[in-house]
């Protein structure tokens, strides 16, 4: 099973409730394995996403909007 990583820009958030919210929203895509948030109080957040198949930016867009948070942009690797 082929993996691939995520890294996504997202801005807004600025405590833990706002890392919990997005994590599981993220979460909850199909594909999603794992996600891993790194909060940038007052500034832009990431997150990490490892999925094993195809997610779109769009989905995952969604998803952070979802969480009331605006995704900046991506980064695959």
């Amino acid at each position: 099973m082929t993996t691939t990583n995520t890294t996504v820009k997202i801005s807004g958030m600025t405590c833990g409730h706002c890392v919990n919210a997005v994590s599981e929203e993220l979460s909850a895509l199909d594909g999603v394995e794992h996600v891993t948030v790194n909060l940038v109080n007052g500034g832009i957040s990431t997150a990490r996403l490892t999925t094993t198949g195809p997610v779109s930016e769009s989905a995952i867009s969604e998803a952070v909007a979802e969480a009331g948070y605006v995704m900046l942009g991506d980064d695959a690797d």
